[in-house]
Order: C-alpha cells, then structure tokens, then sequence
C-alpha cells in the first residue's frame, strides 16, 4: 500500500527503493486476504517441453491459428482475406466474416476456433490437476476475446468439449465487459469504511496492450454487495501503439488520473482518497512487482521501480485527504468484479484471455 505519507518529495517516476516498508496501509498489496475471498492462487505460470501454456490460449495463439489456415489458401493464390495481415485482423471483423464473410474466410475463422477451444480445454485440465486449483466449480472467461462472438464461441466450444470428457468444471462468460470489470473490481481492494461520504473510486487496470482508468462508481444504494458498480467515465491509452518508456508510461497514466479527478470534480462526484490499480505479475506486499510483467513496456520488475509511490508522488491528495493505493494483480481484479456473482459456489476462479492468459483461483470467504 502507497500513501502520500511514504513519499517525501515529488520526482515525475523516482520512488522508493524495492523493499522500502509502505506505512498506514489498510490493506497489503498483493494480499491472499481480501474483504470478500481468499486468493488461493494467481499468475501460475505452467510450462512443458514447448514453453508456457498461456502463451497458447492468448489472443495471440488465435490470431496464429487464423494465420495458419490462411497458408495453404495463400499458397493458391486464393486468400480470402487479401492482404490483411492476421494480427490486424479486429474482433469486429471476423465476427462479420463468421457471419456473413466469404465461406472460405468463414471456415478459416471456424478453423481458429475449432483449434483454439481444443488448446482452451487442455489448458483448462492442466490447472485443474494443480493443487491450488483442484475443486474449482467454476471458471470465469474474461479479457478481450471474451469481447467478441469468435471469442464466445471458442469458449462455448472448449466448454462442451470439457462436458463430453466428464470434467466437472462450470464455464460462465464473466459478467460486465472485461473493460469494465477490470477497473470495477478494484471497488473490492477497498475497505468498506473508504466509500463512507464519498461517490467513487479511481480504478486503473494495466495490460500489455492498453491502459485503462476510470471513476468507478460503488452504487452501495442499489446493492451493499457492489453487484451495480459501474465505470461513470474511462480514460484508455493503447500504448503498445506508441511504445513509451517505462517512465513514459507512469507519465501517462498519471496524466489520465488527473484528467479523470478533474472530471468528477466538474460532475460534482466526491471521490474517495483511494486508487485500485490492476497490473500483470506477482504483486509483493510492499507494492513492487516480482514476476510477470515481461509484457508491459520497460522494466517493471526493477528493484529501482515503485509503481503504487510513484504515482503518490504526483498525486499526494484526492480532495482533502492522502491518497491510498492498493495494487494487486489484474487477472485477480478482474475476477473480483465476479464476485456478487458467484455467492452460489465455494471455490472459483478466472481466466483472461488478452495479451498473456490471466489467472487467479479464489474461496468466498464466506465458505470458510
């Protein structure tokens, strides 16, 4: 946890060293305990002969697929995609061509799917076999394939596959829209007395290909479970687009914060001294990141880098009072945002299938 108390001058990304302790923290970073479950698991990284199994069940590992089935197409001349570039190729594209497209270029999207949802439901039987993972009733699918139909598809086709082979796992769609539930699931970093007078949080989620944040609004009125959170407004950067540095980076995001206080200061929203930050990696307590970010642009893993008290350095107060900040993981963030959903069972978890595979395997504490 980062507060304004743990930085004494400003600097634009210099922050504490790796180990340097957070002071008036309510919650660790990183933490196994959170208000509403335990975190059993998150960023497993599983691997055999031919490397990590989240590297192929990734938006990437699709767009391979589609690019496979192009080749012997293209090697006849007869590419019904032209020259399109498969990684080019956008969600909304090949939901049109699988649709309504070419017949080939639809069977080449249904290749993809057909290949991918197999290569889906491996990997799903590999962490299930894992220790921290065994007895999970039901798996969550989010990040950005989820978004499209194509990506719907190859989740619902994993999902029978898993069926017809007897595996007792339940596959849901996660409920908000990935963008969002990466930022609403920050509400569930925060200890309850933090909304107390106040409208909403800022929420930042951080991906390999975008950065988002947003002011996200509780709603306690409409359900004390967070179960209407909603994101009022949404700053997003594609940086992969425009590969900063990793100071760059910091500087962005620290500019879209500022935006989004400005925002809800002008639409007359009281917002809560506290920032939920979503991140690829293992998170420390301290708030350093010590594994996994190989993604994001820079080195974030340094021992030099501080994500949560560098951006205290800039921000020091929302309103009156000291800015708090609790990082965590974001496959575990987004997950979060599931949680009034998922009071039915015990043990559950999360994938998000963008840019890596995100995962996290929670206990409602109310189970316990």
């Amino acid at each position: 946890m980062a507060t304004a108390a743990d930085t004494k001058t400003k600097s634009k990304t210099k922050s504490p060293a790796k180990n340097e302790p957070a002071r008036s923290a309510p919650a660790a970073h990183g933490a196994e305990i959170l208000p509403s479950v335990r975190v059993d698991s998150y960023n497993l990284e599983l691997s055999d002969g031919d490397g990590f199994l989240g590297d192929r069940a990734s938006k990437g590992a699709f767009r391979a697929l589609i690019e496979q089935w192009r080749k012997p197409l293209r090697a006849l001349g007869d590419d019904p995609f032209g020259d399109e570039p498969s990684d080019k190729l956008g969600k909304k594209s090949l939901d049109e061509l699988m649709a309504e497209g070419h017949p080939e270029a639809a069977g080449v999207v249904q290749g993809a799917v057909e290949e991918f949802a197999h290569t889906l439901a491996d990997v799903v039987k590999r962490f299930l076999a894992q220790k921290a993972w065994r007895d999970t009733e039901r798996l969550v699918i989010g990040g950005g394939l989820r978004e499209s139909r194509v990506g719907e598809l190859a989740i619902g086709r994993a999902a029978v596959l898993l069926k017809a082979e007897k595996v007792a796992i339940d596959i849901a769609m996660i409920r908000h829209a990935p963008d969002d539930a990466g930022l609403i699931g920050a509400a569930h970093l925060a200890p309850a007395w933090i909304f107390h007078g106040h409208d909403a949080i800022l929420a930042v989620d951080i991906g390999g290909t975008n950065i988002r944040a947003g002011v996200v609004r509780p709603r306690l009125d409409k359900a004390s479970d967070l179960a209407r959170a909603d994101v009022w407004k949404i700053e997003l950067w594609r940086h992969a687009d425009d590969r900063p540095s990793r100071e760059e980076a910091v500087e962005g995001l620290i500019a879209m914060l500022r935006k989004l206080i400005s925002r809800a200061e002008k639409g007359g929203l009281r917002l809560a001294p506290f920032i939920g930050i979503g991140c690829p990696g293992r998170i420390a307590p301290d708030g350093s990141i010590e594994r996994g970010a190989q993604n994001l642009p820079g080195n974030w893993e340094s021992s030099r880098f501080h994500l949560p008290a560098a951006i205290v350095a800039e921000i020091p107060k929302i309103g009156a009072y000291e800015t708090t900040i609790v990082m965590h993981n974001d496959a575990v963030v987004q997950g979060l945002s599931q949680v009034p959903f998922t009071t039915e069972v015990e043990r559950w978890g999360v994938f998000t299938i963008g840019t890596g595979l995100g995962n996290a395997r929670f206990t409602n504490r109310a189970a316990e």
